[in-house]
């Protein structure tokens, strides 16, 4: 399936799964991570899913710095709720990574890898999105500011115009071209990265 060639250059991350493990679903429990598995799981690419994806990756390197960062085991915290603004498709990209899930999820095996009420909305305390290791109690308070990215100002009338109905072969390639131009950035271009994204490290 093709996608924009720098969706290549985006870094996978790969989890140890305990679960997957156990059922033989992948050899060691080791499950690679691809942006593009964000892509396919909301239907398209934006700042929102790069943001997310970007957030997800980035929390899980900091909070298992030496070793590979466990599925199922990462409690997920927002400040905002689920309805509220972006916050439930930044949770659909987290939950595929960090296998944590809402109230329909997995609810576990014998008292073990239980998925269901790890991802938690409108937790007093939480400025953002908050991570917690449920084995150290190490968290990783993430605050993700896209406004450091600001997007082409021509995609708005762009957009408006293709949304009209005016599907002329010229624009959808300049606003998919503007479009995908931020989207890169995010995720890519590391000089931003301090102003974008900012993690600090606790505990609960």
């Amino acid at each position: 399936m093709p996608f924009p060639e720098f969706f290549s250059r985006i870094p996978a991350i790969t989890l140890h799964d305990p679960l997957a493990e156990l059922l033989g679903s992948a050899v060691d429990g080791r499950l690679e991570y691809r942006f593009e598995d964000a892509v396919r799981l909301t239907g398209h690419a934006c700042p929102t899913v790069a943001g997310a994806w970007l957030t997800g990756c980035s929390a899980l390197q900091a909070l298992y710095p030496d070793t590979l960062p466990v599925r199922g085991q990462i409690d997920v915290a927002f400040g905002e709720g689920e309805s509220q603004g972006v916050t439930g498709v930044i949770a659909s990209v987290l939950g595929l990574l960090i296998g944590a899930a809402g109230r329909g999820g997995f609810a576990g095996l014998g008292g073990h890898f239980r998925r269901r009420d790890l991802l938690q909305f409108g937790v007093d305390g939480v400025a953002q999105v908050r991570f917690c290791r449920r084995d150290t109690g190490q968290t990783a308070d993430c605050r993700l500011s896209l406004a450091a990215v600001p997007g082409n100002p021509r995609t708005g009338e762009q957009l408006a115009r293709l949304l009209a109905g005016e599907h002329t072969p010229e624009l959808a390639r300049a606003f998919q071209h503007a479009w995908l131009a931020r989207v890169e950035s995010i995720l890519l271009d590391s000089a931003l990265r301090p102003q974008l994204l900012d993690l600090r490290l606790g505990s609960s």
